[in-house]
């Protein structure tokens, strides 16, 4: 049961002053049964006039940040934790017995709750889901005659083993058919695309954000990102295709939501009538107790 300490801080840099609108920080580590946060500070320069905690409509402890009204040139935040992760084996459950096979017939009150998972992730009007994860969905179907547990690892392994590693340290998660078809990606991207397929077969699934232990001699780190899958009689299950394992107490989630574009670990806009270019730079350290 590993404790990790990690020291994360972001800074902007603007070309212009500017105004800042309030911002949200998603930079709190999750805690429950598969790790605890033991420490957390936040700081914030500059201070911000008020500062709201807040635990949002997926159960992220997040904040809530003001600023005065008076122009800025820079922002910075850093993060320290301590956190204690707790699942050494990433399969030690049993599935419900209706849960084994694909397609899995939800009980409907459960089947209610799981829609936001269920949806594809860029189609908001009709949830359609992304026509290549279809595909990819259904080879890995036959390939694995449907058994859940079989196919999700099938799913893993497809896309650690296929696509190559792109480092994107900013932009948007990439829509799961180009990654399939150029092959290629950020974890992020990676994790969408699990995500995609996952949903184009009834698994709810969802969005992770967070950081993995890695190289702990190696000072190039970066923030993570994921998949958790909804089983019923397990609950959330992670799955990195980065690396092509079953998440246990090497990974530390921050945030989770059925979609990447609401887990970016600080959001913000400018006041109305500003505009400027921004340039970030970060430093993301991790060790192990």
């Amino acid at each position: 049961m590993p404790i990790y300490y990690v020291e994360h801080s972001i800074t902007y840099t603007y070309d212009r002053p500017v105004e800042l609108a309030p911002h949200t920080i998603r930079l709190r580590p999750r805690c429950d049964i598969t790790q605890k946060l033991h420490a957390f500070t936040l700081a914030i320069e500059p201070e911000p006039t008020r500062v709201s905690e807040i635990l949002d409509l997926d159960g992220n402890s997040i904040y809530r940040v003001w600023f005065q009204d008076e122009p800025l040139s820079s922002l910075s935040v850093k993060a320290v934790s301590e956190v204690k992760t707790f699942r050494e084996n990433p399969f030690d459950y049993l599935l419900e017995p209706w849960a084994i096979s694909l397609p899995i017939d939800y009980p409907v009150s459960l089947n209610d709750r799981l829609q936001p998972y269920l949806r594809g992730q860029f189609s908001r009007l009709t949830g359609d889901i992304d026509p290549a994860a279809i595909r990819l969905a259904q080879d890995i179907w036959d390939k694995t005659t449907g058994n859940v547990v079989p196919f999700l690892s099938e799913l893993n392994q497809q896309i650690y083993q296929n696509c190559s590693y792109t480092l994107r340290e900013t932009g948007a998660a990439m829509p799961a058919g180009i990654t399939w078809t150029t092959q290629s990606g950020s974890c992020r991207d990676y994790a969408v695309l699990f995500i995609e397929v996952c949903r184009a077969v009834g698994l709810a699934a969802r969005f992770v954000s967070g950081y993995q232990e890695g190289d702990l001699d190696s000072n190039d780190r970066h923030l993570h990102a994921w998949a958790e899958v909804y089983l019923p009689g397990a609950g959330w299950r992670g799955y990195d295709p980065t690396h092509g394992l079953a998440t246990a107490d090497t990974h530390i989630a921050l945030v989770t939501s059925p979609t990447s574009k609401d887990t970016a670990p600080v959001a913000g806009t400018f006041k109305q009538g500003r505009s400027a270019q921004s340039n970030m730079n970060y430093e993301l350290r991790i060790s192990r107790a």
